[in-house]
């Protein structure tokens, strides 16, 4: 899923005023199972419950200022996606599996097929991961990738380090030093509550994305940056207010987009092709390091 244009490169007190008012009235409807639209007067009273004004969002004549009219689209937008779209794209562990085997059949592959970090019976391929290894590899005409980092990301000037980053991360294309693009890949199959180390893997995917923030800004270098999550359980019944989070991510700019579940087969081809022509474009060629 890609961000609405509409909603990108709105201010930063735009996001200030979603986050705290998603964060007082809910992301969530529990008893509909869905993610909930605030009403004018839950926005104004969760402003206020937080000790701050909601004349910016509707004066005293209860008309929405532009401010307000912003962020009541946005909140309709926001649920209307994940409402109607994303939840449809999550798969369960059983979908993942039938789709991961077969790929493998078809394809062949000889790139990683990591198994997940489970014991006992729930020990089995990671199949989100082994999914979007073999699609990337299907797709990328011969460049390198690496499937794997055991190295931090690093973005060089004149062959020495400019800009580290603080975590390693799933994926890169071509490379780690220098890459046209990362990714993060957050399955959870087997996972039975939304847990704090669910809740982290956001926050570190939001630490890279500000990070790479920050490296556009300061020297107009690019790294596509992809998250790609799956699991109908982990993410729709029980954290969707985290994909609340993800969403306004996207929207942020710290991802360039989100893949949820069934969509890393109809995207990632596209995208895998769309790093190919970068590839190219810089003089690449399907054996440079």
């Amino acid at each position: 899923m890609i961000p609405n244009p509409r909603y990108l490169d709105q201010p930063k007190y735009f996001w200030a005023n979603v986050r705290s008012i998603s964060e007082t009235i809910g992301y969530s409807a529990r008893k509909q199972g869905r993610v909930k639209v605030p009403t004018l007067a839950e926005i104004t009273s969760a402003l206020q419950t937080t000790g701050v004004g909601s004349t910016h969002i509707a004066g005293k004549n209860g008309h929405l200022t532009q401010l307000g009219r912003t962020l009541s689209n946005y909140f309709e937008h926001r649920a209307s996606i994940l409402n109607d779209y994303v939840k449809n794209k999550l798969m369960d562990v059983e979908e993942a599996r039938a789709i991961f085997n077969k790929l493998r059949r078809q394809l062949s592959p000889s790139c990683p097929l990591p198994m997940n970090k489970q014991r006992g019976d729930k020990k089995a391929p990671a199949y989100l991961t082994g999914i979007v290894n073999m699609l990337i590899e299907q797709n990328a005409a011969g460049f390198p990738c690496d499937y794997d980092p055991r190295g931090l990301t690093t973005v060089t000037r004149d062959r020495a380090p400019l800009r580290t980053l603080a975590r390693r991360i799933d994926g890169a294309f071509t490379s780690v030093i220098n890459p046209i693009a990362v990714w993060e890949v957050k399955e959870y199959y087997y996972t039975t509550t939304f847990g704090s180390r669910v809740a982290d893997g956001i926050y570190e995917t939001l630490l890279d994305g500000m990070e790479l923030e920050e490296l556009w800004r300061s020297h107009r270098i690019r790294v596509k940056h992809y998250l790609i999550i799956d699991a109908r359980y982990t993410w729709w019944d029980c954290g969707r207010s985290y994909l609340c989070r993800i969403f306004d991510m996207l929207h942020m700019r710290y991802v360039d987009e989100v893949l949820f579940g069934r969509e890393v087969l109809e995207r990632l081809p596209h995208i895998v092709k769309e790093w190919v022509s970068i590839a190219r474009s810089r003089g690449l060629s399907p054996h440079s390091p």
